[in-house]
């Protein structure tokens, strides 16, 4: 409240006009974005912009939001800073639309100071050019701002990014925001991958298949979206979204980026991701802390700022990229883990889908933590960016994929046992195509208490029997479930027979 007793003004409508501030500079065209840039550019051998910026991951444990949490004077006064700077610096803003499904589509409109035009720059390869509507979401990204913290209004749809210059963040700040509105009109926001599979069945007839990938970053959910699956006409294997998808309660799946991908770099394999290694070394990508030389000389493998090293490369430099974003209905849910416990692939019931979604079970990352990653970390739905209730959104999974008669799957990316049977992207993509084509033959195994695959066409998977790698096998699968049962339990909201279903 105003000390006059009117109710003040939602921050949004307190930023300034960027049509008429004298201040803000107005959707500039990409090349323009660039030329601002040029001062922070090393240009690479390729002919695009290579940056590198002072923060290099997100700021997790700067985050908050005013549904999750109480926010307290200071929070009013970050966010009041972050308002003021917009109207007071020399600043850029640049409108772009995500996703367009016509129900979840949103326009957002992202303020930076024209000196950190870089990050406009890349994040508006991201996106697809506005038709003229009002934004629905608004960040102001302030990244020389004396304190990093990062405060998000989600009813508002205002998230203030301070003290940060790390791309992910403008990024993260409106995808936040699209899962929530995706949440509120019945259905529930991922933080997925999904592809459109067309394969022959056993009986030889074409079938079409839409795949949904659940996974924290830099666990392979964007080399398993984007694989061709080496299928050849009339099969294909396109990628459909990266990043953040929507399900709706009709089954089908918005997507939200229909610009480009921000992939990781570190390891880019031109033989193993071909279409993600030739998007990255385009004229048109944009590189973020990758390795380059004075002289434009790019090294992916090398970590020379940090191994979280990142490119936003363009879907239409994907061969693999369909020219839709939105998938019509969601067949199969894969869940990506890195746990040694987990065999390579393994069929889950739904009440083993929610309990699966809600252990969200992988690695941490240096996308989020750098000084944990590797750790073994457990992030409910792979998703760090949900706002409300956790507990809920397990619940609402099971109801959706129970509705819509969803086939999930656990999928092992990592290795079994001590190291010693890595699972690579060729048996991952192996089983990838023969669950879409429908030729595994399943059996429930009752040491591991899984229903797991007996036979594969194209791959032994007898040599990835879980139990053959593991001393000990069944004493560390029992702790591994008594450690499940109890973080499960701690979600208040949780319905017992997901926590019942815990494998």
């Amino acid at each position: 409240m105003s000390e006059t007793g009117a109710e003040s003004r939602p921050l949004v409508r307190q930023l300034p006009d960027p049509i008429t501030a004298s201040n803000v500079r107005t959707n500039p065209s990409l090349e323009e974005l660039r030329e601002f840039a040029s001062p922070d550019e090393t240009t690479t051998e390729y002919g695009s912009p290579s940056y590198v910026s002072e923060v290099r991951s997100r700021s997790a444990d700067r985050t908050k939001n005013a549904i999750d949490a109480e926010f307290s004077d200071d929070d009013s006064d970050l966010l009041a800073d972050a308002v003021a700077i917009a109207d007071e610096r020399e600043m850029l803003c640049v409108d772009r639309l995500l996703g367009r499904h016509p129900d979840a589509t949103f326009c957002c409109r992202l303020f930076v100071p024209v000196e950190h035009a870089r990050i406009a720059l890349a994040w508006a390869k991201l996106f697809e050019p506005t038709d003229g509507r009002d934004p629905d979401f608004v960040t102001v990204q302030a990244p020389d701002y004396d304190e990093r913290a990062i405060r998000v209004l989600p009813d508002e749809g205002f998230t203030a990014v301070l003290g940060t210059d790390y791309l992910g963040e403008a990024k993260k700040s409106f995808l936040r925001l699209f899962m929530r509105r995706i949440k509120e009109r019945g259905g529930l926001g991922l933080h997925a991958g999904s592809k459109r599979v067309r394969v022959r069945d056993d009986d030889g007839d074409l079938r079409t298949v839409g795949q949904v990938f659940m996974g924290l970053s830099a666990t392979g959910k964007s080399t398993l979206t984007s694989h061709g699956c080496w299928l050849e006409e009339p099969e294909a294997a396109v990628m459909v979204q990266d990043d953040v998808c929507g399900l709706l309660p009709d089954g089908s799946v918005p997507g939200s980026e229909g610009g480009g991908l921000f992939i990781k770099t570190i390891g880019l394999d031109p033989d193993e991701q071909p279409g993600l290694y030739e998007a990255a070394t385009a004229e048109s990508a944009v590189l973020e802390n990758v390795a380059v030389d004075d002289d434009g000389t790019v090294d992916f493998d090398e970590p020379r700022y940090t191994s979280n090293s990142r490119a936003v490369v363009q879907r239409d430099e994907l061969e693999s990229a369909d020219e839709e974003i939105d998938l019509d209905r969601m067949d199969q849910v894969f869940f990506i883990t890195r746990n040694p416990l987990m065999p390579p692939v393994a069929k889950l019931d739904t009440e083993q889908a929610a309990a699966a979604f809600m252990l969200g079970e992988s690695i941490e990352t240096s996308a989020g933590d750098p000084s944990r990653a590797g750790e073994s970390i457990r992030v409910v739905g792979t998703n760090p960016f949900i706002v409300g209730p956790e507990g809920e959104e397990g619940n609402i999974f099971q109801d959706l994929i129970d509705d819509l008669d969803v086939d999930c799957y656990v999928i092992n990316t990592g290795y079994l046992g001590d190291e010693s049977k890595d699972i690579g992207v060729t048996e991952s993509v192996t089983v990838l195509t023969e669950v879409a084509r429908g030729t595994i033959e399943w059996t429930d195994d009752e040491r591991t208490g899984l229903t797991i695959p007996e036979s594969v066409p194209g791959l032994a998977i007898e040599e990835y029997y879980v139990p053959d790698h593991v001393d000990d096998y069944d004493d560390a699968l029992s702790s591994l479930r008594a450690d499940r049962r109890a973080y499960l339990e701690a979600f208040g909201e949780l319905r017992d027979e997901i926590v019942d279903a815990v494998y």
